[in-house]
């Protein structure tokens, strides 16, 4: 076989990974979503119809805010093993109690990072209007990427 055969070669294969890798990452956006949906539903259920409380209740808006991030994190666990991370390699790493421990770290990071980025950011631009906006999309973006990338290093080992 010539060299340029299996330049060829290596060529598709790797377009074919990233064409993999791409649509992964499009079906964890999409978990990601999902995810954040049932987050803001339980938050929103357990501090109004639950705790009967208001949003001035400290205590319990960081009980209902913890409530629908475990939620969450929760629904994206599994979401993601079922629709993500779907190579048989990834599933068998994506199994256990250690594998979810890793799992809901990174999104503990994730969280850490989007607290401190919007409060960097707000010393920076402020808290009102377009601007404001605009930071905590490119946050959010931000955290997606890291969550994604961690759990697939760290949970699923890179495959």
């Amino acid at each position: 076989m010539s060299f340029l055969y299996y330049v060829g070669e290596y060529s598709m294969t790797a377009k074919l990974k990233d064409n993999k890798n791409l649509m992964e990452f499009l079906r964890y956006v999409l978990v990601g979503g999902l995810s954040a949906l049932v987050d803001m539903a339980v938050n929103y259920c357990v501090l109004y119809f639950v705790l009967r409380a208001g949003k001035d209740d400290g205590l319990s808006v960081a009980i209902s805010v913890t409530a629908g991030f475990a939620a969450g994190i929760i629904v994206n666990y599994i979401l993601s093993n079922l629709f993500v991370f779907t190579s048989r390699e990834q599933k068998e790493k994506g199994r256990g109690i250690k594998a979810f421990l890793l799992y809901v770290l990174v999104g503990v990071i994730g969280y850490g990072l989007t607290v401190g980025l919007t409060l960097l950011g707000t010393r920076f631009i402020g808290e009102d209007g377009l601007w404001y906006l605009i930071m905590t999309a490119f946050v959010k973006g931000l955290v997606l990427i890291w969550n994604y990338i961690g759990r697939k290093i760290l949970v699923y080992k890179g495959k």
